[in-house]
C-alpha cells in the first residue's frame, strides 16, 4: 500500500509563490509517475503536472512557464514550485502516484489534498 502526504499549501497574494511537497511511503516501484492534480469548487479535477520515473515531465498548458515539478527519488518525494500565482490557481491540490504494478496493471494513489488560495 502506498500513502501520500502533502504539505506546503496556504494563502498567497497574486504574483506570489508556493512550493508543495508530497512524500510517498510504501513501494512505488521503478516504473511510476508522480504528479499533481487540482480541483476548484464546482469544477472537475484536472492534471497540473506529472513527472515519470525516467525524468519525462508533462505540464498543463495553463501552468507552463509558471510551475515546475521535480522529484527526489531517494526520498520518494515530488515537489511543485508554483510561481506567478493567479487567483484562478485557487484549488485543492492533490498528489498522485501512478504506479506500474505486478501483472502490468497501473494503480493510482492519492493524497488527502492541500488548499492553495491566491487572493489579495
Amino acid at each position: 500500500q502506498v500513502q501520500l502526504v502533502e504539505s506546503g499549501g496556504g494563502l498567497v497574494q497574486p504574483g506570489g509563490s508556493l512550493r508543495l511537497s508530497c512524500a510517498a511511503s510504501g513501494s512505488i516501484g521503478s516504473n511510476n509517475a508522480l504528479g499533481w492534480y487540482r480541483q476548484a469548487p464546482g469544477k472537475q479535477r484536472e492534471s497540473v503536472a506529472r513527472m515519470f520515473s525516467g525524468g519525462f515531465t508533462m505540464y498543463a498548458d495553463f501552468v507552463k512557464g509558471r510551475f515546475t515539478i521535480s522529484r527526489d527519488n531517494a526520498k520518494n518525494t515530488v515537489y511543485l514550485q508554483m510561481n506567478s500565482l493567479k487567483p484562478e490557481d485557487t484549488a485543492v491540490y492533490y498528489c498522485n502516484a501512478h504506479i506500474l504494478a505486478v501483472g502490468g496493471r497501473w494503480d493510482d494513489y492519492w493524497g488527502q489534498g492541500t488548499q492553495v488560495t491566491v487572493s489579495s
